[in-house]
């Protein structure tokens, strides 16, 4: 879809985001604005145990109180379907039989408003008989491990891969992954050095201001969900399953969306607050604290055992890595960021050879589901961590040794796969200009660079539809759903730029599935690439249809219209397209509408739809004293094929790169046995404005090498990705201390210094302290 680079009226400018000043002078309205006429609202009873089974719940103490309209266990579902799931159909609506974590719903109380519904609560009494729990990956593959789920379940409609359900076969599994090529074995054994370690990476909360939210009525037309969901389409296909109802009868309406990051993809809450309003006969609203937000899903943390072989040229042989997710209790997207984690975990590199296993594991804890550049961050701190360590064993520069072993453009490097579409040398050559990499540091101060690549753009379904209307003006009816990314103004750009009207003359609307044509989703960073390459088709369409209703009314063949900018002209008529519709029509009115529909054919048929790089470079400083590592300056070049808005493009690489830091210094959820101790910003340390580097260089990349609008790839994730080892190999580069897992503390850093200056090594389990730490850090 690439061409060369032309003038640009509207996109690739960055023009002002069409929802800004909604956002900033409080229009804006969100889920939790919906107000119903005679809406009730819901709360839930949660399990204090990670694994137990229910004996009895009593509601009716709590039926009888003033205001409560229905109480719903999951023993009264009767006629509903009680298990959903996009990949796995494992997640019940509400508790059945016995609970498998802490936090997990239990009861849902409705009543006249939030306050009677919360006092109803203290009116239920469940019996449980407590369990033996599993709480890590170890324990949950432990000879002799209680087992989560005994029963086996159905495959969701929306996996994303081809692999079998793992789940339900008597063990903890929940999904495994294996690639190969080559011959690992062989190559370790010819190998001239070998780097091998074990490397954590911790569950981590996506903290989106908006937490959960969902309003839902159900009545003889169906259910109608207004809810803050990232992929109304598949929440739509979830509900319809727990309903028995064709997907006609279900309505998912998304608002303004508070920030998801990942965390909002796919179906949380939307199947229990309509078995709310099913049960209570009337509307409901259920709005989740931050607190129970954290309980709703989370990160896969992971643990990998990883290694990698060089030959005596210094050119990487192969790769070796074994992997572990904590999925938690149920699926959710975990079996795709298992398959993701396992594509992702050979790096951007020109290896012949390569095992990689990777393990989805169901454990009592808080389910583990999508997070910004899932799979990718969890693997890459192993393998950029490698790339620096083997590039010291065997005396190279590690910035000289990845330009010698970086897949160049153009070369197939995973195999099967699209070959790379972007100039990852260029961007580490970039990157290290920026950082200034050759200049030297004193002691105490370290500088790093990483890089990743990362298959994007989930599976390539998706349609859009324009309207131009009578008087100019375009619609644009787009199922992408807008986050705060930008998406809309993006999409309003490229209508602009093809039917030649001004950016003002454009309206979008998003994220309505009975009015707005099906989109797979809105993640994997696809929005731009995908749903922008829709809209640009679908006015092509409108464009082509006008074009042939110009040659009617100026009664000459088609051949003889040619397009100008808003119009047509054939010889000395000029037409813009009011005057081509009304000439039409013979009214003032009349439209057009452009369709477009993508699927996995032409220059889509082969994946993933694109690369997504990850390019930066971090100087840290660390206080040998304290513990503190500092970021002192971050360089982050965008490879995105071509800017449609470049604020917005460069303003998502600096978020991603941001979230990145907050995981590689203070974030982590910690449980201290089976309880969640820091799910709320008390504890959980996320990143300040105070955080951010004294020096920051955000640079493009953009050789319109996408399959995207003009050239246009996606961008958003990649530079959370390479951050967290970038920062543990600036450590490493500043102290020679290495640490395997992050966060990094400031006392596990002063912990490792002092270990290191008595000849051990350091690298402690996550504590409650930990969380005290990340209180003070800063």
């Amino acid at each position: 879809m690439s061409e060369k680079k032309r003038e640009f009226y509207v996109v690739n400018h960055s023009v002002p985001r069409g929802d800004g000043v909604a956002k900033v002078t409080g229009q804006a309205k969100y889920a939790s604005d919906v107000v119903l006429p005679g809406m009730a609202y819901a709360k839930l009873l949660r399990s204090p145990y990670a694994h137990a089974r229910i004996l009895s719940i009593k509601v009716g103490e709590a039926e009888a109180q003033p205001g409560v309209f229905a109480v719903l266990t999951g023993d009264r579902l009767e006629g509903l379907n009680p298990y959903y799931g996009h990949a796995v159909k494992d997640h019940p609506v509400l508790a059945m039989g016995k609970v498998r974590y802490v936090g997990e719903p239990v009861v849902a109380v409705v009543a006249v408003d939030e306050r009677t519904a919360f006092q109803a609560l203290d009116h239920i009494t469940v019996q449980y008989e407590e369990m033996p729990a599993v709480l890590s990956v170890e324990q949950a593959l432990a000879k002799g491990a209680p087992i989560l789920h005994e029963r086996t379940f159905a495959a969701g409609g929306f996996r994303g891969f081809e692999a079998d359900v793992s789940a339900g076969r008597g063990t903890n599994i929940c999904q495994e992954a294996h690639v190969t090529w080559g011959d690992a074995d062989k190559a370790f054994a010819e190998a001239a050095a070998v780097v091998e370690g074990e490397y954590y990476y911790p569950m981590a909360y996506a903290y989106a201001m908006e937490p959960y939210v969902c309003v839902a009525e159900v009545n003889e037309s169906g259910v109608t969900c207004y809810s803050s969901c990232q992929h109304p389409f598949i929440v739509r296909h979830d509900v319809a399953g727990v309903f028995n109802l064709p997907v006609s009868k279900v309505r998912l309406v998304v608002p303004f969306v508070g920030g998801g990051y990942g965390s909002k993809s796919y179906t949380k809450i939307e199947p229990l607050t309509a078995a709310c309003a099913w049960k209570a006969r009337r509307p409901v609203k259920l709005q989740l604290s931050v607190e129970e937000a954290v309980l709703t899903t989370r990160s896969d943390d992971a643990l990998v055992r990883e290694r990698t072989a060089v030959d005596a040229q210094g050119k990487l042989l192969a790769r070796q890595a074994t992997i572990y997710l904590n999925t938690g209790a149920y699926a959710e997207n975990s079996p795709l960021v298992c398959e993701k984690a396992a594509n992702r975990a050979a790096g951007p590199y020109r290896i012949p050879n390569a095992r990689i296993d990777c393990y989805g594991v169901y454990t009592n804890t808080a389910p583990a589901s999508s997070f910004r550049g899932f799979g990718s961050a969890q693997v890459t701190l192993a393998a950029e961590s490698q790339i620096d360590e083997i590039a010291e064993k065997i005396g190279q520069d590690p910035l000289a040794f990845r330009l010698a072993n970086v897949a160049e453009r153009g070369e197939v490097f995973f195999p099967k796969s699209r070959p790379l579409d972007g100039d990852l040398k260029s961007d580490l050559k970039k990157v290290a200009d920026l950082l200034g990499w050759d200049k030297p540091l004193p002691k105490g101060k370290g500088r790093a660079v990483g890089c990743t690549a990362s298959d994007a753009g989930a599976y390539p379904v998706t349609s859009a539809a324009v309207r131009v209307h009578g008087d100019g003006s375009v619609s644009v009816l787009t199922g992408s759903t807008e986050l705060g990314q930008g998406s809309h103004t993006i999409v309003a750009q490229i209508a602009a730029e093809e039917i030649g009207v001004p950016f003002e003359k454009v309206r979008v609307v998003g994220s309505d599935t009975a009015i707005t044509p099906f989109d797979r989703s809105t993640g994997a960073s696809r929005t731009t690439t995908l749903m922008g390459r829709a809209v640009l088709e679908a006015c092509q369409d409108a464009v082509s249809q006008m074009r042939a209703m110009a040659a009617d009314v100026l009664r000459c063949p088609v051949e003889e219209v040619t397009l100008m900018r808003g119009g047509v002209q054939r010889g000395a008529d000029r037409l813009d397209w009011s005057q081509v519709l009304a000439r039409y029509f013979g009214l003032p009115d009349g439209e057009v509408l452009g369709r477009a529909y993508l699927r996995k054919a032409g220059d889509l048929s082969q994946l993933p739809v694109f690369w997504e790089l990850g390019c930066l470079g971090v100087q840290v400083s660390v206080d040998e004293e304290t513990g503190r590592v500092h970021l002192e300056k971050l360089a982050v070049v965008g490879d995105v094929g071509l800017a449609i808005n470049p604020a917005l493009a460069e303003g998502q690489d600096l978020g991603a790169a941001t979230m990145g830091m907050g995981i590689g210094l203070y974030e982590e959820l910690i449980y201290d046995g089976e309880q969640l101790v820091n799910n709320s910003l008390l504890d959980y340390r996320v990143p300040r404005f105070s955080d951010l580097p004294e020096e920051l260089h955000l640079a493009l990349t953009e050789n319109q090498d996408g399959v995207g609008p003009y050239g246009a790839k996606g961008g958003g994730e990649g530079s959370l990705n390479p951050i967290s080892s970038a920062l543990v190999n600036a450590l490493y580069r500043a102290t020679g201390v290495r640490l395997r897992r992050v966060p990094l503390l400031p006392e596990r850093v002063w912990r490792a210094l002092r270990d290191a200056r008595h000849g051990r090594e350091s690298c402690p389990a996550p504590t409650k302290q930990d969380a005290k730490s990340r209180r003070e850090a800063g």
